[in-house]
């Protein structure tokens, strides 16, 4: 059951990023670096256009501190009492964000992140909003300490498990995006794949 609901939510996930990329416009300088999957931040940083934003080394140190603020997962606990340090720099390094896009004339990177929420409650978007935006605090804060000449900015994709989306806020991230055309066909159609 575990691997069915994965495998849906990816198919949903690569979908609304195919369809944000595909509405893209001729004159668009947003790159979208992970179409087709998560790579992880040591990935990432393999590749030169993103070792010309900050060094892996200066982002390893800026990113230390910060790790060592973020709580411990009681089935991390022993990995984490063996070496805090290490463990802190490969969990940094191991995070996977879903999408990254990139407007290297501008300078900035975008890191797009969907999740699914239970959305019984009226505030859904703001409680899940928090959790995704403290999953990835460390990457933004490391990555605004390592290269202030940038803009780092995280764009959460939420939506409920019976398919609500809350719409002015899809329609601004997509905006954000630079996409003007097609907003409420690709909102539609998102929530229509989150109930199926």
């Amino acid at each position: 059951m575990a691997t069915t609901v994965t495998a849906a939510y990816h198919f949903i996930w690569r979908h609304l990023y195919a369809s944000i990329q595909a509405a893209q416009t001729p004159t668009s300088k947003l790159r979208f670096v992970t179409p087709d999957k998560e790579s992880s931040m040591s990935t990432l940083w393999q590749e030169e256009e993103f070792k010309q934003i900050c060094s892996r080394e200066s982002l390893t140190e800026k990113a230390a501190d910060i790790e060592k603020t973020i709580v411990v997962k009681e089935h991390e606990r022993e990995r984490y009492d063996f070496d805090p340090t290490m463990f802190n720099e490969n969990r940094f390094w191991n995070r996977r964000p879903d999408g990254i896009v990139i407007n290297k004339y501008h300078r900035t990177l975008y890191i797009l992140e969907f999740k699914r929420s239970s959305d019984r409650n009226k505030d859904f978007l703001r409680v899940k909003e928090g959790e995704v935006n403290e999953q990835y605090r460390s990457i933004i804060e490391a990555l605004r300490a390592a290269a202030p000449e940038w803009t780092f900015e995280q764009i959460n994709f939420v939506a409920g498990r019976r398919g609500a989306v809350v719409e002015n806020d899809f329609y601004n991230k997509l905006e954000k995006l630079n996409v003007q055309a097609g907003k409420r066909r690709m909102c539609n159609a998102y929530a229509k794949r989150m109930t199926q």
